[in-house]
């Protein structure tokens, strides 16, 4: 896949199989979009081309109130969207000035002369242009004007609920992270880097990793303690982690702090990934230490359990 930070730096194609948005987390409704735009390449002989924008347009819109978070850091969103074998990425800066591109003007100077689209894939409800003035009635209105085609995909449905980055967003920060993983097609994942602890861990039997993730946007579930999987240097290890304040022994301020299992290397410093599998318990405070080790072993059998492994078999 071939990824374009500005419209001037794409070379116009001959028939370009298009669809546009901002697909935060590539959930699988979007899944749904991008499986259509191949399909209609390889029947055309085309080749797909994605438009996005970065940053996300509400931030530049409403700089001041716009309380988004995000699924997805721009690197995250590249590295999924290459893994759906698309030809060709679009990320267009979004700007003040951008916005007030009418949608015609964005039909007619960016689909039609900057990329030559013959064919635009779009998702239910999708707007564009001023004001979102822009919808499929009115694509389809300059269609046959601009000489191409257009298909609306529907609502895409899972267990009667509409998927939307919204309702990931929501489920996600009541620590409904199977439910958001469902959503996604995947599990959800934060990366970061390992910085320097309290190492209160280590004197319970539960040495921990905190991490620091860079992006100030990007979304962090609910406070509680997790069932995870933990990537590092390569490498896949069940784990579980601590979102919150830890309570018990008065800690100041959130912090994230995964005990990866059956691993005890120093990797201060270095960038790791979290994926989500389940919530294990709200976290909690509690009497003394010995209770609180107490609750980490339980913690640690769920966890093992629901990841589906064995002690030490690692």
């Amino acid at each position: 896949m071939k990824v374009y930070h500005s419209i001037t730096s794409f070379p116009k194609i001959t028939n370009a199989i298009v669809t546009q948005g901002t697909f935060d987390g590539v959930h699988i409704a979007h899944q749904v979009i991008l499986k259509q735009l191949k399909e209609i390449a390889k029947v055309k002989g085309g080749e797909t081309v994605l438009i996005t924008f970065d940053p996300h347009p509400r931030t530049v819109l409403f700089p001041e109130d716009h309380g988004l978070q995000l699924l997805n850091t721009s690197s995250e969103k590249i590295e999924l969207l290459a893994e759906e074998g698309l030809d060709h990425l679009i990320i267009l800066p979004f700007t003040k000035e951008f916005s007030r591109l009418s949608s015609l003007e964005f039909i007619r100077d960016i689909l039609i002369e900057k990329i030559g689209t013959k064919f635009l894939v779009i998702g239910y409800n999708h707007r564009f242009g001023k004001n979102r003035e822009g919808s499929f009635s009115h694509l389809k209105e300059f269609a046959p004007t601009y000489g191409f085609e257009i298909m609306e995909i529907s609502a895409q449905d899972l267990d009667e609920i509409s998927v939307s980055s919204t309702k990931i967003r929501e489920a996600l920060s009541a620590g409904n992270v199977n439910l958001a993983g469902r959503f996604l097609g995947r599990n959800y994942a934060i990366e970061g880097t390992v910085v320097q602890g309290k190492q209160l861990g280590r004197t319970l039997g539960y040495p921990t990793a905190n991490i620091k993730v860079s992006h100030e946007l990007k979304l962090i579930p609910a406070d509680g303690v997790y069932a995870v999987w933990a990537w590092v240097q390569g490498k896949k290890f069940g784990g579980m982690l601590n979102i919150g304040n830890n309570p018990t022994v008065e800690g100041k301020g959130r912090s994230i702090e995964v005990n990866i299992f059956d691993f005890s290397e120093t990797i201060y410093n270095q960038t790791i990934s979290i994926e989500f599998v389940d919530k294990l318990r709200e976290e909690l405070k509690f009497k003394s230490l010995e209770e609180l080790k107490s609750s980490l072993d339980i913690d640690k059998l769920q966890a093992l359990k629901l990841l589906d492994l064995k002690l030490n078999a690692f």
